[in-house]
């Protein structure tokens, strides 16, 4: 468990900020070479160690039910996560046993996987379950060494994890806060691709030095320029960005406060995931790396903790998350773009991350011990 700062050790530090207009700041800078961001190389060590580290893969909320399926790509390979009629959350490579056709795609809930190559059927814990014309086409088939393979799940923090291979470290796991409760209620998945490297959306939520200049009209308003709470524990961190009515709190007995509704708190889960606890909703986004320059970004979307999964506390997290959807993230999302671009102009042979920039600079430094273990 995340040894993190509570709730009123958090506020007392926004206020410190707020009254010396200072923020949160790291030991010292970093920099990062820009090819990093487009190096094949690179991204195919990147992709070897995700699948030896365990990674979220999604919210235990998105398989409410037996049969409730999530197929998609994890570090580059298809998976398929599903919940058998026994309860259990069970992971597998999606591909038939027979000729390698992919079973599921998508969302969903079944009752089984069918191939629509040749209708080979396998039960929801991966055994095999039918085969057209066994006798005459597969006599003596070993039924047990056909069944779907699996990986390895876990269930922690509210996310079911998938690891494909033998581990290099326990990567998020090392410190792992609790995140998503059983009470909250999953609203929607979003899935979106675009031309960046996989690392350059994330770090557009780890800091708030841009809150101002990229956010002016959408974040900006409701919040403060470069004031920020940054933890790191383990691999991960979390950034906090308070609201400007968090000032309400000074009137309020020290015992009292809590910081709900009043931050949007960023949870970085090493290596490809954001949490973001939200004023009226939680995020789950996961970026999938694609190629070296185009990722893939699955973002699922749950009621709040604390909440009753009512109507109206759903109608307003879904406000809430399009409210997010059809700004901040547009505009996070332009900027990756450009930065992208300009790596191509050859202008820089890296990016220089500040001290405001602590969590960014962690998330570099854990990246570079994770991948020397490779080695």
């Amino acid at each position: 468990m995340a040894n993190i700062l509570s709730d009123v050790e958090v506020i007392d530090r926004i206020f410190h900020h707020i009254d010396n207009k200072t923020t949160d700041l790291g030991d010292n800078d970093w920099q990062e070479p820009t090819s990093n961001y487009s190096c094949p190389d690179r991204f195919a060590r990147e992709q070897a160690l995700f699948k030896r580290l365990p990674l979220p893969f999604c919210p235990v909320a998105a398989l409410p039910d037996v049969g409730s399926y999530v197929a998609r790509l994890a570090a580059g390979v298809p998976i398929v996560a599903v919940r058998g009629e026994d309860g259990v959350i069970r992971a597998f490579r999606n591909a038939c046993r027979h000729r390698g056709v992919k079973l599921a795609e998508g969302q969903g809930c079944t009752k089984s996987f069918v191939c629509g190559y040749h209708g080979w059927m396998y039960h929801l814990d991966g055994r095999l379950r039918h085969i057209p014309a066994e006798k005459g086409g597969f006599p003596g088939l070993d039924r047990e060494a056909h069944g779907l393979v699996p990986v390895t799940v876990t269930e922690r923090a509210g996310l079911i994890w998938v690891t494909q291979e033998e581990p290099v470290t326990d990567g998020a796991f090392a410190a792992l806060p609790d995140l998503i409760g059983p009470e909250q209620v999953m609203i929607d998945a979003v899935e979106f691709e675009f031309d960046v490297n996989w690392k350059l959306f994330a770090e557009a939520g780890m800091e708030g030095y841009h809150i101002k200049m990229t956010h002016r009209e959408s974040f900006y308003p409701y919040g403060f320029d470069n004031l920020n709470v940054i933890e790191t524990y383990g691999p991960n961190s979390r950034i906090i960005f308070p609201f400007k009515r968090i000032e309400k709190l000074r009137d309020v007995p020290r015992e009292d406060w809590k910081i709900d509704g009043l931050v949007s708190s960023g949870y970085h889960l090493f290596p490809n995931v954001m949490v973001v606890m939200l004023s009226h909703h939680t995020a789950v986004q996961i970026a999938e790396p694609i190629s070296p320059t185009h990722t893939k970004y699955i973002r699922y979307r749950l009621t709040n903790r604390g909440t009753d999964g009512s109507p109206e506390v759903i109608a307003k997290a879904k406000r809430d998350a399009e409210f997010v959807a059809n700004t901040g993230n547009i505009e996070d999302r332009d900027i990756t773009l450009k930065i992208q671009q300009g790596i191509a102009s050859g202008a820089n042979s890296h990016f220089t991350y500040g001290r405001f920039e602590k969590a960014i600079v962690h998330f570099h430094k854990s990246m570079d011990r994770m991948l020397a273990k490779m080695n």
